[in-house]
């Protein structure tokens, strides 16, 4: 007989707690400051209260983002935030991309999430087209990280098989229903180490996100 609640592979798999907890270890240690909460509701709560009133803030595109309502918050067009994304998507592509590029790549926040954190504190992120990682990596004075904690992974090598043999499948699946088109792992950031108070990172206790 089958069913739907197939034993978890490794890459969907919450990690335990001594294991958590080397990992924040780590993420310190190369200059990001974390938090860990226990649900969706808990990272929503955790994220906008970093975020002053008035700042610009980027969402980037993500499953996380969306299911914690955190995207939904910012990009409120009665919500206290000045929303990147919005304005970005009152311009027009074709005539007008590097405006859109410099109000999306240089927020006061960019958030967004990663599809790997390994156990010696690196931040490993897949994209397309790389749209958000200009942000990440140098163009925001601040960046939020919302991670489920089944993204954490023992090893670099671990890390871009997650992306390959389980993340790019799912958004692989997700851009064929959105856009009418595969995916692709165009070009990959890792964040190594970073000043400090510049990358934050809340850790959600539960699977989330791809």
């Amino acid at each position: 007989m089958s069913t739907t609640t197939a034993t978890p592979d490794r890459f969907t798999t919450l990690p335990d707690g001594h294991v958590l907890q080397a990992t924040v270890v780590a993420l310190e240690e190369h200059g990001f400051s974390v938090e860990v909460v226990g649900d969706l509701d808990a990272a929503r709560q955790a994220v906008l209260a970093r975020i002053p009133e008035g700042s610009s803030v980027m969402t980037n595109t993500s499953v996380t983002l969306a299911e914690t309502g955190i995207a939904d918050a910012i990009n409120d067009e009665d919500g206290p935030w000045d929303s990147a994304r919005n304005k970005m998507f009152a311009l027009d592509f074709a005539t007008q991309a590097q405006q859109m590029k410099a109000i999306g790549g240089q927020p006061d926040y960019a958030l967004g999430s990663v599809h790997a954190v390994t156990r010696d504190g690196t931040l490993v992120i897949a994209s397309a087209s790389g749209s958000q990682l200009a942000s990440y990596a140098w163009g925001a004075a601040n960046v939020i990280f919302v991670v489920g904690v089944q993204k954490l992974v023992p090893t670099l090598a671990a890390a871009h098989e997650r992306i390959y043999q389980h993340s790019l499948r799912l958004e692989d699946a997700r851009a064929q229903a959105a856009y009418g088109q595969h995916s692709q792992v165009g070009k990959v950031l890792e964040i190594h180490q970073e000043m400090p108070d510049r990358i934050h990172i809340v850790l959600i206790r539960q699977q989330v996100g791809f």
